[in-house]
């Protein structure tokens, strides 16, 4: 069985539309099962031994699906898992369809004249209470951007999901350091993407504090990572 999967997904590939190759993955767009579905599969490095890339691939593919899996049972919207085949390290996604990016929402908010600070306000509040329950489940996802949030419509007209994306780089953790790390990455990623939106991320941040359990060593390490990252731009 897993010798025949392990032809038809590759097989399957070759059919599917692909969406951008990463330094360590393909993404693709295709339909499973009869829904439209993302595949993210994971390719081997040829300057790694063969043994330690196996090794290592298989881990990052297991720690994403365990990521997405954890987040999804905790109530946080991220893509349903359809299918993994850890021999071609292959997962299939459910594709968010309709949906539009956190960074091209505030982008567009920002050059609306109606209700704009409320809007991105409320926005911020959100994603600190996703992110707040996420790290309550000590899940770290590794890339926070507003590239990798993405806002669903409601079928019923109401407020837009929140759903996170590409836990590529996501793992399992309970240290505040990890977590701190983890939200000075979308600090960065935020006031680089959104030039004058510190008010807005501390915002965010205030949410997070307001939402999570374990909120005060968290942002105590955050301070830290912040005052290092200082330190190493000054000196270059």
């Amino acid at each position: 069985m897993a010798r025949e999967n392990n032809m038809a997904v590759p097989e399957f590939l070759r059919e599917a539309e692909l969406l951008k190759q990463g330094a360590e993955a393909r993404v693709y767009r295709a339909e499973f099962l009869g829904r439209p579905t993302i595949v993210k599969e994971r390719f081997p490095k040829r300057y790694r031994h063969p043994a330690l890339d196996e090794k290592l691939t298989h881990r990052r593919t297991v720690q994403e699906v365990r990521a997405i899996l954890r987040c999804r049972r905790a109530g946080i919207s991220a893509p349903v898992v359809y299918f993994v085949d850890y021999t071609c390290h292959c997962i299939f996604l459910e594709e968010i369809v309709g949906s539009s990016t956190v960074r091209d929402y505030i982008a567009s908010a920002q050059q609306s004249d109606s209700c704009k600070e409320l809007k991105l306000q409320r926005l911020a509040e959100r994603v600190g209470q996703v992110l707040a329950k996420m790290h309550d489940e000590d899940v770290i996802h590794g890339d926070l951007t507003t590239s990798n949030m993405l806002l669903r419509p409601s079928p019923e007209g109401g407020e837009s999901d929140l759903v996170l994306i590409d836990f590529g780089l996501s793992y399992i953790s309970a240290l505040p350091e990890d977590k701190g790390v983890d939200l000075y990455v979308l600090e960065k990623a935020f006031l680089s993407t959104h030039p004058n939106t510190e008010e807005l991320f501390e915002k965010l941040l205030k949410s997070y504090k307001a939402s999570s359990k374990k909120s005060s060593a968290v942002i105590k390490k955050l301070d830290e990572v912040r005052l290092r990252g200082r330190k190493r731009s000054m000196v270059g």
